[in-house]
């Protein structure tokens, strides 16, 4: 049976979608990734990801999967040529329909599978704004938590491997390395960024930034050392993660207390 939402037909989603149905909504990107990666890495790891997630899990927390969205919010690459970006009023508007619609459903938990780190502080926004004006239950979720938002990166980067690095090469080489370029990765690490003890990626204390700000590739990181091998398990590892999230996800519930 088909657990991705849009294949159903309209008898099925009566029958099938229930209170306790989780929607995933996977999120990508078309932007710049430097020379070495395709534009479409984010929708690539967050489709691939959100579909071996349910896959694997669906039956058992009755997840079903929507289409991806590959147009997000990216402006810190808005400087280069093929990048596509919304606005943030824009996706708002976008996601605010979303919600509306799937509110008709019997299902009460809505997934944002986030691959762009630059979408977080919206849809942490648009979450609370599903709750208020559908009384929806809405999480967002990454594949990894990106490093700019506190999540690890490889320790060659300092800590500073937010885009086109290590583990971002080293999960397309895994996925799609016909897309991939190794001849052309090189390092880019701001290293005197990651000295600061508050002002950095990850730090208490954040900042505005574009990605030609720390140099013309656009690659913050470092993905020369990107394997196959290490991608396979950054992806196995993902999917795992997700799968124990998800179940919390099925347990919880508002309001408390």
């Amino acid at each position: 049976m088909t657990r991705n939402l849009a294949e159903l037909r309209a008898p099925q989603v009566a029958e099938l979608i229930s209170e306790d149905s989780i929607l995933i909504q996977p999120l990508g990107a078309i932007e710049q990734h430097g020379p070495h990666l395709p534009h479409n890495v984010d929708l690539l790891v967050a489709d691939a990801v959100s579909q071996a997630v349910v896959d694997r899990f669906g039956d058992d927390l009755d997840l079903w999967l929507l289409p991806p969205l590959a147009y997000t919010r990216s402006t810190e690459h808005a400087w280069s040529p093929g990048s596509v970006w919304l606005s943030a009023e824009t996706l708002t508007a976008v996601l605010g329909d979303l919600g509306r619609s799937l509110a008709l459903l019997p299902a009460r938990r809505l997934v944002f599978l986030n691959g762009h780190g630059g979408n977080s502080s919206l849809l942490n926004v648009i979450c609370r704004k599903l709750r208020l004006e559908h009384d929806l239950l809405t999480f967002l979720m990454h594949p990894a938590v990106p490093p700019d938002q506190g999540g690890a990166s490889a320790p060659s980067e300092l800590g500073m491997g937010v885009h086109g690095g290590a583990d971002e090469t080293s999960i397309m080489l895994h996925l799609r390395p016909d897309l991939v370029d190794m001849s052309l990765a090189e390092a880019n690490i701001p290293e005197a960024l990651a000295h600061n003890e508050f002002v950095k990626f990850g730090g208490r204390v954040t900042f505005g930034w574009m990605s030609n700000d720390f140099g013309p590739s656009g690659v913050v990181g470092d993905p020369t050392g990107a394997t196959a091998e290490a991608g396979r398990a950054h992806f196995e590892g993902a999917v795992a993660a997700l799968g124990a999230a998800l179940a919390e996800v099925a347990r919880f519930d508002l309001p408390m207390g």
